[in-house]
């Protein structure tokens, strides 16, 4: 009986062991990241991102992860409008392996700009986009078909954004059949990202329950109010 004891007791011990190692891992990849610049760079070149989304991206981020307001830190989403809504500016990063596991169209709000967005708001009825860091949450069935909830974290700045009804949703609009001459946008949506029909399911199912979104654009008003850019 004793023999028996000492050996669940040694296995218990390595399991604790290699739980702690792998946490250890995955916080070490996560703050070599924030705290490395070339690697930030090469991301950047290698995901086609703007790099200033993806180095505030990983900073907040960060920042949320270790104030628990993220509860699956596996995937981070980035929506990168400084680019035009006739390219690819939606992306979502695996964290752990440093990859690029999704990326495709995303619309921003009718009276944010055309092309490129450039006026954002926090306000109801604005139909323009917030900037800024987004908690995932659950999903429903609405009247753009399964929708993902976003919780806007940043006080002023998008925490309006379920009193605005801001959610991730897909749309006939979103399609690159209406860009075929790389000069036509996308079509516009009431302020929410939403995503092609044929990729939201994939999309949702992915980042959906407690994931880090940043919606991004070079905003000086942005910079200077959000605490999780800095």
């Amino acid at each position: 009986m004793k023999k028996r004891l000492i050996i669940l007791s040694l296995l218990l011990f390595i399991n604790m062991g290699l739980f702690s190692k792998n946490h250890s891992v995955i916080h070490t990849t996560e703050m070599s990241l924030i705290d490395n610049e070339d690697r930030i760079a090469n991301l950047a070149q290698k995901f086609n991102i703007n790099k200033a989304a993806i180095s505030i991206a990983i900073k907040g981020y960060e920042k949320l992860r270790e104030l628990g307001q993220i509860s699956n830190s596996m995937y981070l989403t980035i929506v990168d409008f400084s680019k035009p809504s006739n390219t690819e500016r939606f992306y979502v990063i695996d964290m752990l392996k440093e990859q690029l596991i999704i990326k495709t169209l995303v619309a921003h709000g009718k009276n944010s700009g055309t092309l490129i967005p450039s006026e954002f708001s926090n306000k109801i009825s604005s139909l323009k986009s917030s900037l800024g860091f987004y908690v995932t949450g659950g999903t429903y069935l609405g009247k753009h078909g399964t929708s993902l909830i976003l919780d806007g974290v940043e006080k002023g700045i998008n925490d309006q954004a379920k009193n605005r009804a801001i959610v991730l949703h897909g749309a006939n609009y979103v399609s690159s059949n209406m860009i075929s001459d790389g000069q036509t946008p996308i079509g516009r949506s009431f302020g929410c990202p939403a995503v092609p029909n044929n990729k939201v399911k994939s999309i949702i199912a992915t980042i959906k329950g407690g994931t880090c979104m940043f919606v991004y654009a070079p905003n000086s008003e942005y910079a200077q109010k959000s605490m999780l850019a800095k």
